[in-house]
């Protein structure tokens, strides 16, 4: 089956997200009719089965995705959406910053850097319900937490201070950063979740 998947590439860890699907897509044994691509525009989402949006700051990439006219073709996108840390925070209902645009694509409300400043960044061992092989190890700068959940948003990990992995339908938003760490079950979930 062919599968092609668009990284948002405005800011962030672009290349990092690159790297980490076309490795998941190997290990699910598509890579040779698959393919990952940069999207900067809204041409470039033509063909895509799904898109990653990076961690990077969130105010900056909203604002470029205004800028570049992506701000409605990804909120109507057909596929899946892969996003991490200030992906997170664009696919929430509501951030309390004037200065996100969300996407409003998932029913919660979301607390940017609540774990501090850049110093306070951090990694952890966390359980995400449903995922075989024991906790993850999660890498988290200046992260995000969820503070709330609506209708249809299925929590799949949380700390303390919030939650940091949550999906809903053909969606998934993680507070942390998977592509930095080498494990890739959540980046192969994502996609065998989209039937790939």
């Amino acid at each position: 089956m062919d599968v092609k998947i668009g990284v948002l590439a405005l800011q962030g860890n672009v290349s990092e997200h690159i790297d980490a699907f076309e490795a998941a897509l190997r290990q699910r044994g598509c890579e040779k009719t698959s393919s990952v691509v940069s999207v900067r525009k809204p041409e470039d989402l033509l063909g895509c089965t799904a898109l990653a949006i990076p961690g990077g700051e969130s105010t900056t990439i909203s604002r470029l995705i205004d800028k570049n006219g992506l701000h409605e073709p990804i909120r109507t996108f057909p596929g899946g959406i892969f996003a991490t840390c200030a992906g997170m925070v664009l696919m929430a209902t509501h951030v309390a910053d004037p200065r996100v645009h969300t996407l409003g694509l998932m029913d919660m409300i979301v607390d940017r850097n609540a774990f501090g400043r850049q110093k306070e960044s951090f990694e952890a061992d966390i359980p995400i319900e449903g995922l075989e092989g024991g906790s993850f190890h999660a890498i988290f700068i200046r992260a995000p937490v969820v503070t709330t959940v609506g209708t249809g948003v299925h929590v799949l990990a949380a700390l303390d201070e919030g939650i940091v992995a949550a999906d809903m339908g053909r969606y998934m938003a993680l507070a942390f950063h998977p592509e930095l760490g080498g494990d890739l079950r959540l980046h192969e979930r994502f996609l065998q979740n989209l039937g790939f």
